[in-house]
């Protein structure tokens, strides 16, 4: 099967959040990432667009009534990466999860300037 993108995690902080969860909920964070690695459309239920944010988007993972979301955005077309994760025990993504995201995007964006 071949991957239509590449995923990757910037810095530590999906590997700590991955790591913070129970292996089962882990597994299941694999089975998302192999969704957005390989389906040309990744459904919603999946990867959805975070509103009022510039490209950021959230990997949504639910285990029975458990859920989390991991932040990423695209780089050049096909390139996603991870950012930070977090339970989700609000209906609304919390403000401040969103402006951490934010943040670590800008300095992945900045890093990259900086080697080019």
């Amino acid at each position: 099967m071949n991957n239509v993108r590449k995923v990757i995690a910037y810095k530590h902080y999906f590997e700590e959040f991955l790591l913070s969860l129970p292996i089962k909920t882990q597994n299941k964070v694999f089975k998302i990432i192999e969704a957005i690695e390989t389906f040309e459309r990744v459904p919603s239920n999946y990867l959805k667009y975070i509103k009022g944010t510039e490209g950021l988007f959230e990997a949504r993972v639910k285990l029975g009534s458990d859920i989390w979301r991991v932040f990423c955005f695209f780089d050049e077309g096909n390139l996603v990466i991870l950012l930070n994760g977090f339970a989700k025990k609000t209906q609304k993504t919390p403000r401040n999860e969103i402006a951490k995201a934010e943040k670590l995007m800008k300095a992945y964006y900045l890093e990259k300037r900086r080697k080019s």
